[in-house]
C-alpha cells in the first residue's frame, strides 16, 4: 500500500458526502475541521507505537503534553499510567467526564499500512507483536481533539469537563489484577471532582463509516475470566486405565458447558456465551499427565443469570471430574460487569448524535458480547457509551476484519465522525436550558 499524503487525504473528505452530513450543526463541523488534521497525526503517531496496558508510557506523555499545550494541568500516573485533566468554562455550568481508553493488544499487525506497528514485546511469558487491534488509538486522537476544540472556547464554554485517557482497558499484564477503569477509581479520580454524567465511544468495524450506534439499557456485556484444573493421576499413555487422564475428563466438561448453555440456560431471553480459550496440558505424547488447565471468558447481561451459569459450570465440571474419579477446580474473576446506558441520559444525547451526523445515520444497536470497563465508571455516575463506524465504503462491514483481528483496518473518517459527535453532545449537554 502506498502512503497516504495527508493533504490529499483531506482534501478528499471535506468533498465527501460524510462532510456534507454535518451541516446540521455547521459550528461543530467547523470545529471539527479545525482539529481534523491534528486528529489524524496524533492518531498514526499512536498507531505506529502501541504500548499494552500499564505500559502506555509513550502515550500518557504524548496525551499529557497536548493537554498542557491548552493551558490545562493534567494529572499523570493515575493507575499507573492513566492521565486526567479538567477544564473549567468561563461560566458555570454542570461537571461531566469524557474517557478515552490507551492500550494496545497483543496482536501483530497485518494491516499494510505505511504506518502499520512493528512493535513487539512479552506479554505472559510470550513474544508477541503489538498493535492497535480495538481503535484505542483513534479513542485518543478523537478525545484529544475534542478537548482541543472545547479549550479553544473556554471563555464561553458553560461547566468542567474532566478528560480522562485510562490505561489497561484491555487488561493489565497479569491476571487477577484490576483493570484500567476500576483501579482509577479505587484510587479517587471522581473524589474530588465528582461528574454528573460519563460519556465513552468506541470505533466499530460492524458499522460503516458514517454511522453511530447507541441503544438504552444493556449494551455490552459483563466480562468475567474463568479458569478450570482438572486433576487426574499420571500413567503411561499406553495403560490409561492405571491412572485417571484429566484430558479427557476437562474434554467432556468443556462439551458438557456447551450443552449447558444450549439446554440449560434460556437464551432467547438474554444473550449468554460461554468460550474456553485456553487448553494446556501435558509435556509427552505418551504420558498421561496429573493436571489440564482450560481458560475462557463468560459473557453475560444479567446478574442473576451469571450466578446460576456459574453454579450450573461449577457442577457440571465437578460432576463430569466425580465420575471419572478426578477432581475440578473453577476460579472466576469478574474483568467487567455490564455495559449499561443510562436511559434518562442516552434519550437526551440521542439528539445530539443525530444533529452531529444525521437523524438516518444514528442506529439502534443490539446488545453486544464484547464487553469494556467504561462499565465502571457507568455504574458510579450515569453513563453513556456509543459506537462509530469504522468500515469505508465499499466494504461489507459483515465481512470487515471485526476489532481485535490483526487485520482490523480502521477509515480515518471516522475520526471525524468521532469529534463530531462527542463534541456536539458535550456542547449540548453543558448548555442545556
Amino acid at each position: 500500500m502506498r502512503p497516504l499524503l495527508l493533504p490529499t487525504l483531506l482534501a478528499a473528505w471535506l468533498a465527501s458526502p460524510l462532510q456534507a452530513q454535518a451541516s446540521a450543526a455547521p459550528e461543530v463541523a467547523e470545529a471539527a475541521r479545525d482539529v481534523q488534521a491534528q486528529v489524524v497525526a496524533w492518531r498514526r503517531d499512536i498507531h505506529q507505537h502501541p504500548e499494552l496496558g500499564e505500559q502506555e508510557v509513550r502515550t500518557a506523555r504524548l496525551v499529557a503534553e497536548q493537554l498542557r499545550k491548552l493551558g490545562l494541568q493534567p494529572r499523570t500516573g493515575v493507575a499507573h499510567t492513566g492521565v486526567v485533566a479538567v477544564l473549567k468554562g468561563g461560566k458555570p455550568g454542570p461537571r461531566i467526564a469524557l474517557r478515552a481508553d490507551m492500550d494496545a493488544l497483543p496482536v501483530t499487525e497485518q494491516t499494510g499500512l505505511p504506518f502499520a506497528s512493528k512493535v513487539t514485546t512479552q506479554y505472559r511469558g510470550q513474544n508477541v507483536g503489538v498493535m492497535h487491534a480495538c481503535g484505542h488509538d483513534a479513542h485518543v486522537a478523537i478525545l484529544l481533539g475534542v478537548a482541543t476544540a472545547l479549550a479553544a472556547q473556554k471563555d464561553t464554554l458553560a461547566g468542567e469537563v474532566m478528560f480522562v485517557f485510562q490505561p489497561a482497558e484491555e487488561g493489565p499484564p497479569q491476571p487477577g489484577q484490576p483493570f484500567g477503569a476500576k483501579l482509577m477509581l479505587d484510587q479517587g479520580v471522581f473524589r474530588e471532582f465528582q461528574p454528573e454524567a460519563v460519556f465513552g465511544l468506541h470505533v466499530w468495524a460492524g458499522l460503516p463509516i458514517g454511522q453511530v450506534g447507541v441503544r438504552s439499557g444493556p449494551l455490552l456485556a459483563a466480562a468475567d475470566e474463568w479458569s478450570l484444573t482438572v486433576r487426574g493421576q499420571q500413567t503411561h499413555g499406553s495403560r490409561p486405565w492405571d491412572g485417571v487422564d484429566p484430558i479427557t475428563v476437562a474434554a467432556q466438561i468443556l462439551l458438557g458447558t456447551q450443552s449447558l448453555i444450549a439446554r440449560q440456560v434460556n437464551i432467547a431471553a438474554t444473550p449468554v456465551v460461554l468460550t474456553a480459550g485456553q487448553f494446556n496440558a501435558g509435556v509427552r505424547f505418551n504420558i498421561i499427565p496429573d493436571e489440564a488447565r482450560l481458560v475462557g471468558t463468560l459473557r453475560t447481561f444479567d446478574a442473576k443469570v451469571r450466578e446460576d451459569v456459574i453454579a450450573r459450570f461449577t457442577r457440571t465440571a465437578q460432576d463430569f471430574a466425580h465420575a471419572s474419579g478426578a477432581s475440578a477446580e473453577l476460579s472466576v474473576v469478574s474483568n467487567a460487569p455490564t455495559t449499561v446506558n443510562d436511559a434518562a441520559l442516552t434519550a437526551r444525547v440521542r439528539p445530539s448524535l443525530q444533529r452531529a451526523v444525521g437523524e438516518g445515520n444514528v442506529i439502534e444497536m443490539p446488545m453486544v458480547t464484547v464487553a469494556e470497563d467504561f462499565a465502571q465508571f457507568a455504574n458510579t455516575v450515569p453513563g453513556m457509551y456509543f459506537f462509530v463506524g469504522s468500515t469505508g465504503a465499499g466494504i461489507d462491514p459483515a465481512q470487515a476484519p471485526i476489532n481485535h483481528s490483526p487485520q482490523f483496518l480502521l477509515d480515518e473518517q471516522a475520526l471525524d465522525v468521532g469529534v463530531r459527535s462527542l463534541l456536539q453532545l458535550t456542547l449540548d449537554y453543558l448548555h442545556a436550558p
